[in-house]
């Protein structure tokens, strides 16, 4: 049998045991393993042996719990409360403002989390009921926080660049920089598109009402300003010294963790099952994500053993003729096709072993290609039938918005975020400037 054709049939095992509902970093191993030892015999084995000591030798990986943690701590202690207050008060003025001051308390809270997940309770919890009730479209709300809860996954620290990182062999630190730029670059977007449609039709985001302002006490809207403050001064504590050469990443993510907790402290709301539910959450995605980079390297260490990476650039670049930049928009289109079906670590870890050795040899910076990757993972994270965010929706939302409203809410939010891939993929700069300014002085 060629290698070509085992590539294949490990390909078509994965994805039929994946069809089963198992669990993904255990169809990945096992498929790997199994494949390891009918290839090479007990030798097979080591294969797996060896991945998992490169994964416990990893130090960068201490970063993953604390961030983890960090990011349940500010949202199990509710934190995410006052600031949506202040966008509220701030913002309420504005045609669409509150669904504005959505978008920017994800920013916010994606720079203290990293998991798309986090973003979506709080913003389904918090925003949803208040948006509806003053009267905001459905379809435009429902839309505002699935987009914005996205941004958890590109602004750092994003726990899939990590993994991302792990699986191509990238700087952490590097890939969170990389992924700053873009990440605001399509919340402005949001925020742009937000404005202007309800300039054009008011009635989707109703501005707060005049004699409901007037109420607002001015010492209050001051008081409410620190509630802004507070998650800022705990991402600058966290970037700052790292970006700056004082800490390395891991020393950073443990400055995140402590000073996340302090201001839980300070707000006398760390108690003692914030703690604990912080600690478990932590603790059950920590190994998750371990499990999942573990069967990825084992996959990825058979893969290159079969050649298999050489044989898909032999089948697109001299079989096929085609060009780097159209094999790179086709690798674009398979993963949304993918993101229908799968959620981003599954994506990742099933391609991984092929799209990424195969960018490099192409010519393309991986880290740019990450940045890249991570867009797309936002697109599929909302794209029907089965999209990640559509369902966390579904559950979340009150029973008045439909299967259907969610689906529709999407559309425009998806047309944005492929603007903004297409601008990265135009001007690699906007993801590359910084972290070559950070790491090239």
């Amino acid at each position: 049998m060629s290698y070509e054709m085992i590539a294949i049939l490990m390909f078509g095992s994965m994805l039929a045991m994946m069809m089963t509902g198992q669990r993904v970093f255990g169809v990945i191993g096992f498929v790997a393993v199994v494949a390891a030892i009918a290839l090479w015999g007990t030798g097979g084995q080591n294969i797996a042996f060896s991945a998992s000591m490169k994964l416990m030798k990893w130090y960068p990986l201490l970063t993953l719990p604390m961030f983890i943690f960090m990011g349940y701590v500010m949202s199990e202690s509710r934190l995410a409360d006052d600031l949506y207050r202040m966008f509220h008060v701030w913002f309420g003025p504005v045609p669409g403002g509150l669904a504005i001051g959505t978008i920017l308390l994800m920013v916010l809270i994606s720079a203290m989390n990293g998991l798309s997940v986090a973003g979506m309770a709080i913003g389904a919890t918090i925003a949803l009921p208040e948006l509806l009730r003053r009267n905001y479209d459905k379809q435009m709300v429902t839309g505002v926080i699935q987009a914005g809860s996205s941004l958890g996954i590109l602004i750092p620290p994003s726990v899939v660049l990590v993994l991302y990182a792990m699986i191509a062999r990238q700087p952490v630190g590097q890939l969170w920089l990389a992924g700053l730029f873009p990440g605001l670059l399509v919340a402005t977007l949001f925020v742009v598109y937000i404005w202007v449609r309800c300039q054009i039709q008011p009635h989707l985001g109703p501005v707060l009402p005049e004699e409901e302002r007037a109420q607002i006490d001015p010492r209050e809207k001051i008081r409410l300003l620190g509630a802004g403050v507070l998650p800022v001064v705990i991402f600058a504590a966290m970037m700052v010294p790292f970006v700056n050469g004082w800490t390395s990443l891991v020393e950073s993510s443990v400055i995140g963790a402590l000073a996340a907790t302090g201001a839980a402290i300070w707000k006398r709301r760390f108690t003692r099952e914030v703690f604990e539910t912080c600690t478990r959450q932590t603790l059950a995605i920590s190994c998750m994500f371990m499990w999942i980079i573990l069967a990825a390297l084992t996959f990825g260490a058979v893969f290159d053993g079969l050649g298999a990476v050489r044989a898909i650039e032999g089948l697109f670049v001299d079989r096929l003729a085609l060009g780097p930049w159209e094999i790179l928009i086709m690798m674009q289109l398979s993963y949304l096709i993918m993101g229908m079906f799968l959620d981003d670590t599954a994506m990742l870890v099933i391609v991984a072993p092929l799209y990424v050795p195969l960018v490099g040899a192409l010519g393309f910076d991986l880290i740019w290609y990450g940045v890249l990757y991570t867009i797309t993972c936002q697109i599929a994270y909302m794209t029907p039938p089965f999209g990640y965010n559509l369902f966390l929706m579904r559950a979340m939302a009150p029973p008045e918005i439909t299967l259907m409203d969610i689906y529709r809410s999407i559309i425009p939010f998806v047309a944005v975020m492929i603007l903004a891939l297409c601008l990265v993929m135009a001007f690699p700069q906007v993801a590359l400037w910084l972290p070559d300014y950070v790491y090239g002085r």
